[in-house]
């Protein structure tokens, strides 16, 4: 019988020890959940800086050609005539 007694609380010494280490671990996990979350929303974040950067670099390089830049001369070229084929086709619907 002593046998026995010792079995069952070496089993129940062994099942608060597994209960102890999966609440640790879900702890740890909802930690990481969290960190997860707070990383994608900081990566959302410089994502779109960056978006908002190279939009003003795009905007400010077409305005240095528009002055008289010789370096995207070209490109400015293309781009106001897409603008103009733009206008056009704006106008044609208009028409219609």
């Amino acid at each position: 019988m002593s046998e026995l007694v010792q079995i069952v609380d070496s089993l129940e010494n062994k099942i608060s020890k597994l209960l102890h280490k999966i609440d640790v671990l879900h702890q740890t996990n909802q930690k990481l959940e969290k960190e997860m979350v707070s990383i994608k929303n900081e990566k959302e974040s410089v994502n779109s800086s960056a978006t908002d950067w190279e939009e003003k670099y795009n905007s400010l390089k077409l305005a240095n050609s528009m002055l008289g830049s010789n370096i995207n001369k070209t490109e400015a070229k293309l781009k106001i005539n897409a603008l103009i084929r733009d206008l056009d086709h704006c106008i044609a619907q208009l028409s219609e």
